[in-house]
């Protein structure tokens, strides 16, 4: 098991998923002897004998009530703004609009900086400190250089935020607000995590999702968590959840197994469904060519959260969708923009454009009839409208009328539009 302090943790190291290969937990990111990606282990006995139901439920309302199933020691000082417990809404209109039985949407744009980035970042910077570091950075496409610039203010931490030139703007003053070193690269994500792989190799910096990532991506897992315990203790049938590096999606599948194997839930995993971009699908692309491995692609897409062209995560995630009887699906920008309109309608939700991508996933799903009638399906929506503005600006235009109740009638009239009683 792991040690800090002399407090007891339910991690006990660090395993290769290429390998198997386990290492003591510390910032290390790779295999020292395959060069594989690094994951947490846990002491399963250690968890059956301490994690109940009951002591999850007597826990605090953030992540932090799955402490036990997370890679710090128990906490005493929370690093950050508090995180977690985002609502899990019933989607009835969004249901019968495609046909489907029951539709549930998970919102992580309740989050303090309304993305989904603000799990991964608390245990991120929670392990740092743990570890000795003072300064937190990251590469970004945009929803994660936000989440390390206000989390890191929070904490007292100095931060360095590296993010694509062409970021879309809501996010670049929504991420330099908090007073964090923003610097912009020539360059798309995949060239902005090239340098900071290279500066996190000679600078004693916590760079969240290079040399702390294997504790980073573990705060994706209390999706799956708080899913379950949000439906009762249930599992759902299906789970439509974007990809960028793959990360998220397949440790929301991890967070289902280890509820599963520790006894919390009974059933199945549920069907992983995989949502990409056309502009940037190169795990749907490898999934639809029956291939085993992602060849990189350049990315060309308005979903900037989800422009990794090199996932790492990528051939992980091609296995959860053929063991899970899932599948991985890459959408157009059309529709995208219209999975955004089709979500605020039936939802009153506002999605940023890797919503509008799950969303229409969703929606090619229910018309090829991949969905069950029965079937109680989770819609991850990872990120908020208000951060993408300028990829649905088009889509939004007011009718303009002179200050008079006929110009009201007449325009009104001319949409087609029947004037309620």
């Amino acid at each position: 098991m792991g040690h800090t302090e002399g407090r007891v943790t339910g991690a006990r190291g660090l395993r290769c998923k290429e390998c198997g290969e386990e290492l003591p937990l510390g910032a290390s990111y790779a295999c020292e002897f395959c060069f594989g990606p690094l994951e947490v282990v846990y002491d399963l006995d250690y968890l059956r004998a301490n994690v109940t139901r009951e002591s999850i439920e007597a826990g605090p309302q953030s992540i932090w009530r799955y402490a036990d199933l997370l890679p710090c020691a128990p906490i005493d000082t929370q690093v950050g703004l508090p995180v977690g417990m985002s609502p899990l809404v019933p989607a009835p209109r969004l249901a019968a609009r495609l046909g489907l039985g029951e539709v549930w949407v998970k919102n992580e744009t309740a989050n303090p900086t309304h993305s989904f980035k603000d799990r991964v970042v608390s245990v991120a910077l929670q392990k740092a400190r743990e570890l000795g570091f003072e300064v937190a950075a990251c590469a970004s496409t945009g929803n994660l250089a936000q989440s390390v610039a206000a989390h890191a203010a929070a904490a007292g931490m100095e931060s360095f935020v590296f993010v694509p030139s062409d970021l879309e703007s809501q996010k670049i003053v929504a991420t330099g607000i908090y007073g964090c070193t923003l610097v912009a690269v020539d360059g798309n994500y995949d060239d902005v995590n090239r340098l900071c792989m290279e500066l996190a190799a000679d600078r004693p910096w916590a760079f969240v999702n290079v040399n702390v990532r294997p504790y980073y991506s573990e705060g994706s897992k209390t999706l799956a968590y708080e899913t379950v315990e949000q439906l009762g203790w249930t599992l759902p049938d299906r789970c439509i959840v974007p990809i960028a590096s793959g990360s998220l999606y397949t440790k929301i599948r991890r967070g289902f197994g280890e509820f599963l194997e520790l006894g919390l839930v009974e059933g199945d995993v549920p069907h992983m469904n995989g949502a990409q971009a056309q502009g940037c699908g190169p795990v749907a692309a490898a999934y639809e060519a029956g291939l085993d491995f992602v060849t990189p692609v350049r990315p060309d897409t308005i979903a900037k959260s989800l422009a990794i062209g090199n996932p790492a995560d990528g051939v992980f995630a091609l296995d959860v969708a053929h063991e899970t009887g899932g599948s991985i699906d890459a959408v157009s920008e059309r529709e995208i923009t219209d999975g955004i309109c089709l979500l605020a309608e039936t939802t009153g939700i506002f999605t940023e454009t890797a919503g509008g991508v799950t969303t229409a996933v969703l929606k090619r799903l229910a018309d090829r009839g991949d969905i069950g009638p029965d079937e109680r399906v989770v819609l991850y929506i990872t990120g908020d409208g208000l951060k993408t503005l300028d990829a649905i600006a088009d889509r939004v235009q007011p009718v303009t009328i002179s200050p008079t109740v006929g110009d009201f009638e007449a325009a009104v009239a001319g949409r087609g539009a029947p004037l309620p009683a």
